[in-house]
């Protein structure tokens, strides 16, 4: 939209310059000098071949955080903070065992543990790279105690239980036709595509998620806007207790919570 168009534009020239965004606007009449305008039209040029703005910032905010972000990781959405807020009622008091499965830049992991600090975290990623970014961020934002692991899904944390489970998985249909919008096209497929059309990933972590679990622990998954029955047929069916959808801002389902 025309909106956002605006506030991309923004967004990069206070980059280009510099200079935050309300120094723009309190000093309006300040003309920037040439090399600093050259490189606003670079920037310009990237977005227009659909580039996110958040690769060419390297940032983005989640939560209270300001992340690192690039290519080998997806780009934090807002929706994603649904995540967060439940995990944090759900247990809202005391010590906690709680594993990220597919962390990306950490986004999900340093907000808990931002917020919860009593709290043991855990984030996994089978992408190195992507790792490599979430350890950037812990060691910028001061929360070097998630622990980070490489490994696929639950599969690297075998032996070990948590109070909660959280992830927000690839959930996109390999033949959906969202994934040819450019910035889609920027982000790392790995993070975006799940096989049985866009419920692999899903049903494979609520099929393992049973012998992680405390008695009485949580399972959060965010997941497609027309997904949400799929994911909660699966684990009612996988013997789960108090499955409830929730909705993001727009009114989407966009994240199922089960009980085991």
């Amino acid at each position: 939209s025309l909106l956002l168009e605006a506030v991309d534009l923004g967004m990069l020239l206070a980059h280009a310059l510099g200079a935050g965004r309300a120094r723009l606007r309190s000093h309006p009449e300040e003309v920037p000098a040439a090399a600093a305008a050259a490189g606003y039209l670079a920037l310009i040029e990237r977005r227009a071949t659909g580039e996110p703005v958040a690769y060419i910032l390297g940032r983005k905010d989640f939560w209270t955080l300001e992340l690192s972000v690039s290519p080998a990781v997806l780009v934090p959405r807002p929706e994603t903070e649904l995540l967060v807020e439940r995990a944090l009622a759900l247990h809202p008091d005391g010590e906690a065992k709680v594993a990220d499965l597919g962390t990306g830049s950490g986004a999900i992991a340093l907000a808990l543990a931002s917020t919860r600090p009593r709290w043991q975290l855990v984030a996994t990623d089978l992408c190195a790279a992507a790792l490599g970014v979430a350890r950037a961020n812990a060691i910028a934002l001061g929360l070097q105690c998630v622990e980070l692991v490489q490994g696929d899904w639950l599969n690297c944390l075998a032996g070990r239980s948590f109070h909660l489970l959280v992830s927000n998985p690839p959930y996109v249909a390999a033949a959906d036709p969202a994934l040819e919008q450019p910035e889609l096209l920027r982000e790392p497929r790995l993070a975006l595509v799940a096989s049985d059309g866009g419920l692999g990933a899903l049903r494979r972590i609520i099929q393992d998620a049973a012998q992680h679990l405390e008695p009485g622990g949580w399972l959060l998954l965010e997941h497609g806007a027309a997904q949400a029955a799929a994911v909660a047929g699966a684990l009612v069916a996988r013997g789960f207790a108090q499955v409830l959808s929730d909705r993001d801002l727009a009114g989407r389902e966009r994240m199922t919570e089960g009980q085991w």
